[in-house]
């Protein structure tokens, strides 16, 4: 079936119509047992069916893609936003949905001693975005680069040596780059490190963009440029200073490129201020310097940084020749190191830590080097620290290279696929699916249409094709992992408001059958007639409902493991409740115009016989001797009966605030919605109680406060009864022994009965 899951389940649902349809109750005469269709045959059809059922799961759905769009998930699919909830698989890109995709220099170094003992120095720049915002640091201390000659020496270089830019865009109110990632990152260090120390008082964002840049451009007169070629691995730009004098005046030819590309050119290393010969010791240091860089935990991407004091003349330099450009790169003098990441997204930490706490697997799929993508999957939780990668971690070819068998198993137990290709991602969800597992796949191309398509839930990224996003059930804004999170959590907290809802509505509806049940199996006078079951069904219950769709989030709804799509929407526990409340309900509503005939002063107090058998009351009966046959029509006990149902469906709405939390966890105060829709609807039982036109209509009339007292008594239990099976559920999903709940409930119900015995109305 191309059904959804939630729409499986409802369609599956649809044995409550057969059952309503097929009721085999008939009353006639004051006795079940006889023939006819007096009374149920009329009031049945509002039974058990809630008929807002489809407007208020639309409406929950609705609400659910509202409240998702405002955290940058736009829904495309409405069935969609509940099969989020099951989703036990998230197969996610790397570069922008678990990083941020903005390039950043995190670490650098320059040579500190050149001696038999070479030693290199290190800093740590904060700051993960192409914001220019942060600090270099040196041994966890703020430093002032202006005053270290090699480092004015490399921004002079990050600067110059440089075609992009950062700009800030005052719509999205975030830093963007321009140009080339690695580029930006450098020139984003640039900003950091303010060699110049240009003042920064008073600028605008848009200022601060690109101040410490245009600070060193400034003093500079930048000739032309050698752009980058693959077989030298670098480009160089060639700078003469504006106003110096002496050696400072010299012009420079600023070199970056790839390290070992760059070293194997340097003749002399920059110690201070000094240019000091290259030996095979300090290279040696510089290149094991860089290896630690580029492996481990971080598995940086490296640029050497160096320049040529004394360049050729540019009259001696073919610049229309590019196979020329690394001759003229030569007597090179290395300056320092930067390492640059895509640095993870800071909340995606802990976004994996609650999918492994929700049962959720996190599978990283991304078209990187293999190491890298290891490197970021443990900095974000998906590798432990010490984890081995063994039989978790494939590239595309190896993935190819396995049996379909072992394929399978791979994609059981992968956390990691690098270097894959779009068709990879098709197989992936292919042998997830198999395996049983509900799939949320990451796209942004044309080639990710089909994987997109296959899985459970396709998400494509904002900054996706439109061929992505068409074939995807949602799309992120924000491109951010995070988001997926949260609209797993939104997904669950959805399925769980349309169980609510229903569960409400059915038990609710389900205490009416009760009533009319008992009214015809004991042959007692009418408590509740059509018009009224509809007034009930129609209006009164439809308010909180749809107020249920703005239940908040259960407190542990990330705590649990995803649902499996052979789930039940309502398990054999939940009928149960549904029968036990729906029981209570309509035992209570026909008890309420028992009390009014049997028991109250006010009343005409009858026994069992004459409430039983009140048609066979003609006045002329010595059984029915005193007794007016006109008190059986009386609409005070179908008041008494309405007042019961209508208040003990708002106390069920308020059961209804989630499907195993106690009320004292999660207050009604939590859903100001449901409290707004529970007084609205009080106020018009009161309305048809005192209009006169009304209480005419639905043959009602108003009640005293001892009535009411009665009708608030027989409400109440109906909390108590639900937070006791709520307490019984969270034992038996818990683990725990019942007993202690169950005295404390115990508790609860003597206090209450003794409230009620001991209250003065």
């Amino acid at each position: 079936s191309t059904r959804r899951l939630l729409q499986q389940k409802l369609h599956g649902g649809s044995w409550l119509a057969v059952w309503n349809q097929h009721w085999p109750l008939q009353r006639a005469g004051g006795s079940w047992l006889k023939g006819g269709h007096l009374l149920f045959q009329d009031s049945r059809g509002p039974g058990p069916i809630p008929e807002g059922l489809p407007a208020v799961i639309t409406t929950c759905l609705a609400l659910g893609t509202r409240r998702m769009a405002k955290k940058n998930a736009i829904v495309r699919s409405l069935p969609s936003v509940e099969t989020l909830g099951c989703t036990s698989v998230i197969c996610s890109d790397k570069t922008g949905t678990l990083t941020t995709n903005q390039m950043t220099v995190c670490r650098m170094f320059v040579v500190g001693k050149a001696d038999a003992k070479p030693e290199v120095t290190h800093f740590e720049i904060t700051g993960s975005k192409y914001a220019p915002e942060g600090d270099v640091l040196m041994n966890g201390q703020s430093v002032d680069c202006g005053k270290h000659n090699t480092l004015v020496e490399l921004a002079n270089i990050c600067s110059l040596c440089n075609d992009s830019g950062i700009d800030y865009n005052e719509h999205k109110k975030q830093y963007e780059k321009v140009g080339e990632a690695t580029e930006t990152a450098l020139t984003c260090l640039v900003e950091k490190m303010n060699v110049t120390n240009t003042s920064k008082v008073g600028l605008t964002k848009k200022e601060l963009a690109l101040v410490c840049n245009k600070s060193i451009q400034g003093k500079f007169d930048k000739k032309f440029t050698l752009e980058f070629s693959r077989d030298r691995k670098s480009m160089s730009c060639y700078c003469v200073p504006r106003s110096a004098s002496g050696d400072s005046a010299a012009p420079r030819l600023y070199v970056k490129g790839a390290p070992e590309g760059v070293l194997d050119r340097c003749t002399h290393v920059r110690v201070n201020n000094a240019s000091v010969p290259m030996t095979y010791a300090i290279k040696e240091e510089i290149m094991r310097q860089t290896a630690v860089y580029g492996t481990g935990r971080d598995t940086l991407r490296c640029l050497a940084l160096a320049t040529c004091d004394k360049p050729l003349s540019p009259s001696d330099m073919n610049l229309e020749d590019s196979t020329k450009f690394a001759s003229y790169e030569t007597n090179l003098t290395f300056v320092g190191l930067v390492g640059m990441l895509d640095p993870p997204r800071p909340e995606v930490f802990d976004s994996i830590q609650k999918c492994r706490k929700a049962g959720i697997r996190v599978i990283v799929i991304t078209g990187d080097n293999k190491a890298t993508a290891e490197a970021i999957c443990r900095r974000i939780g998906v590798f432990g620290e010490n984890e081995s990668t063994e039989g978790k971690s494939y590239t595309g070819r190896e993935f190819d290279d396995l049996s379909p068998a072992d394929q399978k198993k791979a994609c059981h137990a992968a956390k990691l696929f690098a270097r894959v290709e779009p068709l990879h991602k098709q197989k992936i969800v292919e042998y997830l699916q198999r395996d049983g597992e509900v799939s949320a796949m990451t796209g942004d191309g044309v080639n990710d249409a089909p994987a997109l398509k296959k899985a459970e839930i396709g998400i494509a990224m904002g900054t996706g094709t439109a061929v992505a996003k068409t074939a995807s059930d949602m799309v992120l804004a924000d491109d951010n992992f995070s988001t997926i999170v949260a609209a797993v959590e939104e997904g669950r907290a959805i399925y769980n408001n349309t169980k609510q809802f229903i569960r409400y509505l059915i038990s609710s509806n389900i205490g009416e059958v009760v009533s009319i049940f008992l009214t015809a199996a004991l042959g007692l006078p009418e408590a509740l007639i059509p018009v009224q079951l509809l007034w009930v069904n129609l209006v009164t219950d439809g308010l909180p409902a749809t107020a249920l769709g703005f239940n908040p989030p259960d407190l542990d709804i990330m705590d649990k493991p995803p649902r499996t799509t052979r789930e039940p929407l309502i398990s054999k526990w939940l009928f149960l409740r549904y029968i036990v409340i729906g029981t209570y309900v309509g035992c209570a509503t026909v008890g309420a115009a028992a009390w009014w005939f049997m028991v109250h002063d006010k009343g005409p107090q009858l026994d069992h016989y004459q409430l039983t058998h009140h048609l066979q009351c003609t006045g002329d009966d010595t059984k029915f001797f005193g007794i007016d046959c006109k008190i059986f029509t009386s609409p005070k006990p179908m008041t008494m009966a309405l007042s019961v149902l209508v208040l003990i469906e708002m106390l069920n709405a308020l059961n209804s605030l989630s499907e195993n939390q106690s009320l004292v966890a999660m207050p009604p105060w939590r859903n100001m919605w449901l409290l707004g829709a529970i007084a609205l609807s009080m106020s018009l039982h009161f309305f048809i109680l005192h209009v006169e036109f009304m209480s005419k209509v639905f043959q009602i009339t108003s009640l005293s406060l001892e009535e009411w007292m009665a009708v608030v008594k027989f409400s109440l239990p109906v909390i108590f009864i639900d937070e006791t099976l709520k307490s019984l559920a969270r034992c038996q999903s818990d683990g725990r022994s019942p007993i202690p709940s169950m005295l404390v409930m115990l508790l609860v119900w003597a206090a209450f009965l003794g409230a009620c015995y001991v209250s003065p109305v």
